[in-house]
């Protein structure tokens, strides 16, 4: 890897609708920043972005909540819509107590309301919007990555990120809920450390890493910075999507 890793937002974009083309936007963001991608770039693009523009915004008042829904909703203290919208969107509740609902998503990942957002979501003439995560964010980055190529003659690697709480901890940060052209984990194990032990179980998640660092410029409000171009991390791995990220249940320890 190189010496220096460099952040580089990537601002102006628009505002982001359903139907939207993202690599052009991303291409013109980059050339008002004077930067050049090539296929070492790592392009970091938050979920949100993402999700409006293949569409994933609802209504909560098009939704007509489950008795189930409605139950949940009366132990968390939210909106039984919005509860409905996120049993819709997970494998199983895990957690449910007076505003906490901790799903499994059904990608994998274990989170709050299954990720559902309502921060910076414009309403429409229903009331209030909530935004989903991507139908598959894995997929959603690999076609990103190749219309860039179409587009550029690059291929930068891009990640779809999000804000992530996390067991133990206070705040959030930043992680990969989808990867293409990065190698998302890199398995350590086997490799020797400077003593000349034999690491047997570090793996790195690498592309959680380079999403928290460019939270740090990304923002978690009103910053208006979706993308961030990364450069100088060149690791030799293999690539792999972000669903190596996700633990399997028989290894899960917690749940």
């Amino acid at each position: 890897m190189s010496a220096q890793v460099r952040f580089t937002p990537l601002g102006g974009l628009p505002e982001v609708v359903a139907g939207d083309d993202l690599a052009p936007l991303i291409l013109a963001a980059a050339r008002r920043t004077q930067l050049a991608l090539g296929d070492a770039t790592i392009l970091v693009v938050a979920q949100k972005i993402v999700s409006k523009a293949e569409g994933r915004l609802v209504s909560l008042g098009s939704v007509t909540p489950s008795a189930r829904a409605r139950e949940l909703a009366a132990t968390t203290n939210k909106d039984p819509r919005l509860v409905e919208l996120i049993l819709g969107e997970s494998a199983a509740v895990l957690r449910a107590r007076r505003d906490v609902l901790i799903v499994r998503h059904r990608l994998g990942c274990v989170m709050a309301n299954a990720g559902i957002d309502r921060s910076n979501v414009p309403g429409d003439e229903r009331g209030e919007r909530v935004l989903l995560l991507p139908v598959d964010a894995d997929r959603s980055a690999a076609a990103l990555r190749e219309r860039i190529r179409e587009l550029a003659g690059v291929q930068p690697g891009v990640i779809v990120s999000d804000s992530f709480g996390r067991p133990w901890r206070n705040g959030v940060v930043n992680v990969a809920l989808g990867a293409a052209g990065v190698p998302s984990l890199i398995d350590r194990r086997g490799h020797a450390d400077r003593e000349g032990r034999r690491l047997e179980v570090t793996q790195v998640a690498f592309a959680d890493a380079v999403c928290a660092g460019a939270a740090l410029v990304m923002g978690e409000a009103d910053e208006g910075t979706p993308v961030v171009a990364v450069e100088g991390l060149a690791p030799q791995a293999p690539q792999r999507s972000a669903q190596a990220l996700i633990r399997p249940l028989a290894e899960d320890l917690f749940q």
